[in-house]
Formats: C-alpha cells, sequence, structure tokens
C-alpha cells in the first residue's frame, strides 16, 4: 500500500454535537509542506427514491442552512443507533417521513456528499411495491410535507431550483442508470 499524499500529524476535535463532530487536523503533503485541513464527521445516511412505477414521492421541509424549504427525496441517519445498516436507516427513514413502506428495497450505489471537507456517505435505494400508512416526524422534521411528482415534475423542479439537494438530484441520475440497465 501506498504513503497517503497528506498525512495527519495531529488532530483536535473543536466542536461537537449528536449529529457531527468538526476536527482541525493539522497535516504534511507529500511535498513536504504543512497545512490545516478541517473535517466535519457525520455518519453516513441513506436517501430512498419512493417510486410507484408513475410518480416519485418527495418531501419538503425547511432548511435552516439555506434558509428555505426544498423538495428532496427521504433521507436520514440514525444518530441515536450507529450500528444500524445503511438499508435499516432506509427503511426506517422512509416510513417516518412519508408513511410509506416498500416491499421492495433496491440499493443502487453509494457515494460522497461533499469529499472536500466530510467524511459523510450517503447509500442511494430505490423503494417500490408501496404500501401507505402514517408518518411519524420527530421534532427536527416539523412542518415536513410530501408529495407525489412525475419525472417530468421533477425535472423541471432541479431546472428551477425548487429540488436542489446534491443527493436527491444524484440519486435522479442513479435511478435512470438503474432503469435503463434493467
Amino acid at each position: 500500500m501506498s504513503e497517503p499524499e497528506i498525512k495527519c500529524i495531529d488532530s483536535k476535535v473543536v466542536y461537537k454535537n449528536r449529529w457531527m463532530t468538526v476536527r482541525e487536523d493539522r497535516v504534511r503533503r507529500s511535498n513536504g509542506d504543512h497545512g490545516v485541513y478541517g473535517v466535519v464527521s457525520k455518519p453516513d445516511f441513506s436517501l430512498i427514491i419512493p417510486f410507484d412505477g408513475e410518480k416519485f414521492h418527495l418531501v419538503q421541509q425547511y432548511r435552516y442552512p439555506v434558509a428555505g424549504r426544498y423538495w428532496e427525496f427521504p433521507q436520514g441517519s440514525l444518530e441515536l443507533d450507529p450500528d444500524s445498516t445503511p438499508e435499516q436507516v432506509a427503511a426506517v427513514e422512509l416510513s417516518e417521513e412519508t408513511g410509506l413502506r416498500a416491499n421492495n428495497m433496491v440499493k443502487l450505489g453509494k457515494f460522497f456528499q461533499a469529499y472536500g471537507y466530510a467524511n459523510q456517505s450517503v447509500h442511494i435505494f430505490l423503494a417500490t411495491d408501496l404500501q401507505v400508512g402514517e408518518s411519524a416526524l420527530d421534532s427536527e422534521e416539523q412542518g415536513l410535507i410530501s408529495g407525489q411528482f412525475t419525472r417530468a415534475e421533477c425535472d423541471a423542479m432541479i431546472l428551477d431550483g425548487q429540488l436542489a439537494d446534491v443527493g436527491s438530484v444524484a440519486a435522479f441520475y442513479m435511478f435512470d442508470k438503474y432503469i435503463s440497465s434493467n
């Protein structure tokens, strides 16, 4: 195994809460230069594409960091249950946010959310053969609403900025690749 291009010399936690840890690493690059790297550590999360064969089920909620409401696929992590598998997280988040339960859940892939400064990855699942039930929102999800949209409506929402979550936009790409290969 080759030597890493950037090696951590020292690391200190500068902030921590239930959802994230922010650390500052003193590093040495392969050319010998020293520097500082800020890293946000967050648990991986699952993003679910609920598709009933005609429409996608999306959720909309207020996102405090960007001061706005946007449509996105149901997604989340189980911070209080870090040993949950991505599949378990997907089933819980789908049910909590939409009330839907999937009789069929297929993992489409995994990618990093923002690997320039964070180690968090997202696991993408396609949920089909859906059954309707009651949602069970937690306190951070107050005001969350759900809706059903055709692919054309979703494409229009991406273009006009109503659907601006990078994970959800990437998930559409994964969905298209999965559908075209099956």
